[in-house]
């Protein structure tokens, strides 16, 4: 009959791994919503001020 005790050191690398995996997922959701900011911005030939030139 084999017990599993779970040791204190056992704990603290689950919580700071799922730490880690959060502040990732967090980083890379930001680079990922910078990258869609920068090339779904309007374009510098599309701007209503240039449609008015004739």
């Amino acid at each position: 009959m084999a017990m599993k005790v779970e040791h204190a050191i056992h704990r603290r690398r689950l919580s700071r791994n799922v730490g880690l995996g959060i502040v990732l997922v967090l980083f890379v959701g930001l680079v990922y919503g910078l990258t869609i900011a920068k090339v779904g911005g309007p374009k510098p030939n599309t701007l209503p001020a240039a449609e008015g030139r004739e």
